[in-house]
């Protein structure tokens, strides 16, 4: 049947094409960024770092040691902590005596568990800072990594938060190398291809990210009643008539999950937090910018995808059991395999100093290809169940998988 056929030339053809604009969009957008101009940094304007945190005793200390080695001097540290059953509080209060004499930290403690968007609007509150940079507790800041984020905002005063790089740091494990791949060969990748092909990105990243304190105040902080809130702020800002873009060059050190429920879990998370913007944001997809439709059809077309791959698949190990027959076009696959290859060396070749890679990584490359489509699609089909069944959201959290160091 025809309709059958269109059906898998689609689950076939859509990560070939994603993949071939990503690529392109990245190529010309790093030939773009080479002339960009920025505005100089002369550390007049206070930054305020914000590090939310729960539970967090075992990654603390680094992410503070990394943030006192930066090369931008005019800044504060606001410490914020969500209620944590460890001792995180107590050494909040020992790292502000600790590095008193070189910058200035401040300790928010919050009584209730309300999750990472409440404690960034309490660290906001008491925050002083021109411009706002928020980092997870296990992020180890590059040196250079909040002057380039403040240079990059200083430059576009429509601007309202930039997002920066996150790399891998945690790699003692096969899923850790493969999310150091993705992390460097797809979503560093995409952000940069959004970045040039629509001016915007879909979302900032927690991890590492820019405020200015106007577009912070224009949107009201953070929303407490979603399940992304750096996704949900991202999209506000946009409905404000403000910018959201990428900055590579501001790179921060993470670790990531290296258990397999806990990544899908997570990923889980991320895509529900897309599908919740296109329900609080559906009237952009008739009436938003060329740019807004295109970022939030795209994620539509990926969630259609995962729903028809998922009933896919269960068709083809279906014929494969009962009939025998194996329904796989083998020219295709292997110019997605191709394509999935060079997108790959187009990262690796982008970040191999950044990231600190090395040529044995490229051994990964065929896990590499199944592992990211596989945790995709099992994520947005999870995501899709969750969103429908269960549509409300509390915001708590709970001790997160840091994986191996």
């Amino acid at each position: 049947m025809w309709f059958l056929g269109l059906i898998n030339d689609f689950i076939i053809g859509y990560p070939i094409a994603v993949s071939a604009i990503w690529i392109v969009g990245a190529i010309y957008g790093s030939i773009f960024r080479r002339s960009e101009k920025f505005a100089n940094v002369d550390g007049s304007d206070l930054v305020s770092i914000l590090v939310p945190a729960h539970n967090e005793s075992d990654t603390l200390n680094e992410a503070i040691q990394s943030i006192s080695n930066i090369d931008y001097k005019n800044f504060e540290v606001v410490l914020i902590d969500d209620k944590s059953d460890d001792d995180t509080l107590d050494i909040m209060y020992r790292l502000q005596k600790q590095y008193a004499d070189q910058f200035t930290i401040k300790v928010v403690p919050i009584d209730v568990n309300q999750g990472k968007a409440n404690a960034m609007n309490q660290g906001f509150a008491v925050a002083e800072g021109e411009y706002i940079v928020g980092i997870d507790s296990d992020s180890l800041l590059a040196k250079n990594s909040v002057s380039e984020l403040v240079k990059t905002l200083k430059s576009n005063e429509k601007l309202g938060a930039i997002a920066g790089k996150p790399v891998v740091r945690n790699r003692t494990t096969v899923l850790g190398r493969l999310q150091l791949l993705e992390y460097i060969g797809v979503i560093d990748i995409i952000k940069k291809a959004q970045a040039f092909l629509y001016g915007r990105i879909n979302t900032v990243s927690g991890v590492i990210v820019g405020f200015r304190r106007a577009a912070l105040l224009d949107v009201g902080g953070w929303h407490t009643d979603v399940i992304t809130e750096d996704i949900d702020i991202t999209w506000r800002m946009y409905r404000k008539g403000w910018q959201v873009s990428y900055q590579p060059s501001a790179v921060c050190w993470i670790l990531v999950p290296e258990n397999t429920k806990n990544l899908i879990k997570q990923r889980r998370r991320w895509a529900r937090g897309g599908m919740e913007v296109i329900a609080k944001n559906n009237d952009l997809l008739l009436h938003g910018t060329i740019t807004q439709k295109a970022l939030m059809y795209e994620t539509i077309i990926s969630s259609l995808w995962a729903v028809l791959t998922a009933l896919s698949t269960i068709s083809y190990f279906f014929n494969l059991i009962l009939i025998h027959e194996v329904q796989l076009d083998g020219d295709v696959l292997l110019v997605l395999i191709i394509v999935s290859i060079l997108q790959f060396i187009i990262g690796f070749t982008g970040s191999h100093e950044s990231a600190l890679l090395s040529f044995v990584d490229l051994l990964l490359i065929p896990a590499y290809i199944v592992y990211y489509w596989m945790v995709n699609l099992i994520s947005c089909i999870l995501a899709l169940v969750s969103f429908f069944l269960d549509p409300e959201n509390v915001g708590t959290w709970s001790s997160p998988d840091r994986g191996v160091k």
